[in-house]
């Protein structure tokens, strides 16, 4: 079980940094992609996608607040 405000290493804080940046690039891309798609299921889809890189994305951050 995760011990929240337990420190994270050097490491993990560089592979949490990573994970942010490409959760963060693919939600914007998949926004973008959803924002050019005429077709609704494609619409729907993308923005289906996005939202899921955007939780992700949100859970991520949580995670690295909690151990500040």
């Amino acid at each position: 079980m995760p011990n929240p405000g337990a420190k994270i290493q050097s490491k993990g804080l560089t592979i949490l940094e990573d994970q942010l940046k490409h959760e963060f690039m693919a939600y914007k891309k998949a926004e973008t992609y959803a924002e050019s798609f005429d077709n609704m299921q494609f619409r729907n889809l993308a923005m289906e996608l996005a939202q899921q890189h955007r939780g992700r994305y949100s859970r991520l951050f949580d995670y690295l607040n909690s151990h500040a």
